[in-house]
């Protein structure tokens, strides 16, 4: 029979250690479901934010937790659940603000002057969290390129971060890199130390919550010209960063570009992808 360490008291009693074998279940559970690939340190992860879960479902073990998720009526909701405490959600407006000037000064002139009379731009932020990616996209078109008629679509897999990115409401901690005059032109008030996203910029933004490995589903959202992916690959496995690259390859209109996260490249994939050097950044283009 296999012994169980306990870990602390609880208020649901007492909490065990999880076992190499339940964190390899978890891990593959979680992998076949989102795509994301736990580290050396899963298992400390998943008793430090998974551990809360057993307590409320009166479960003894990981093992159990797994069972719950693998084959109870529960478990699809409770899977969601799990995804969203493993994940981090960290981040604010004007994010990487070296890619941000390449997108407004180099690649946003670049789309204009192909589109021609075209006056539609869409932007998808792939893993957009609660927002913030969105709506800084929306307020530098709105700045650089005002005659256009922005569609920018924000995506997530968790439902909670969507709400609030549709909710559109920030406290200070999300304006850390955000001027006093952009919030003052861009947003208003909304409480005590709250502010809510200018209605005229939460027409231009839309928010949906998608799993980016269920690929089969980009279609649906139409072709964008520019894509943002920021920080989001980085988690995933090989395999799956690779499907979900080459399906955004295909959703990008020809000339269209792939932004990632500034620790983020494609030096390891074959991809149709081309790399472009442009004055402050290194960005992906699907050819024209």
């Amino acid at each position: 029979m296999k012994r169980v360490t306990p870990l602390r008291e609880s208020a649901g009693g007492v909490r065990v250690a999880i076992s190499a074998e339940e964190t390899r279940l978890l891990q593959a559970l979680i992998l076949e479901h989102c795509g994301v690939s736990l580290g050396a340190d899963a298992g400390f992860l998943f008793e430090r934010r998974l551990g809360p879960r057993l307590d409320a479902l009166s479960l003894g073990t990981f093992l159990e937790y797994f069972h719950y998720l693998s084959h109870d009526l529960g478990g699809p909701e409770e899977l969601e659940e799990c995804v969203e405490r493993i994940t981090t959600h960290e981040t604010y407006f004007f994010r990487e603000q070296f890619q941000l000037d390449a997108f407004s000064r180099e690649i946003v002139p670049d789309l204009l002057r192909r589109g021609g009379a075209r006056r539609e731009l869409t932007v998808w932020s792939a893993g957009c969290s609660t927002g913030e990616e969105a709506y800084t996209i929306a307020m530098l078109l709105a700045d650089v390129a005002p005659e256009l008629a922005p569609q920018i679509l924000g995506t997530d897999i968790s439902p909670k971060v969507i709400a609030a990115a549709q909710q559109a409401v920030y406290s200070a901690a999300s304006f850390r890199t955000t001027s006093d005059e952009l919030r003052e032109r861009h947003f208003e008030p909304a409480g005590p130390g709250l502010w809510r996203v200018a209605p005229a910029l939460r027409r231009t933004c839309n928010f949906v919550r998608h799993n980016l490995t269920a690929v089969d589903r980009y279609a649906a959202f139409g072709r964008h010209d520019v894509i943002f992916c920021r920080n989001v690959l980085m988690y995933l496995s090989s395999q799956a960063r690779l499907r979900v690259v080459e399906g955004f390859y295909d959703a990008l209109v020809p000339g269209g570009y792939l932004l990632l996260g500034h620790s983020e490249s494609l030096l390891n994939l074959t991809t149709r992808f081309e790399l472009v050097n442009l004055s402050s950044d290194l960005v992906y283009r699907r050819s024209a």
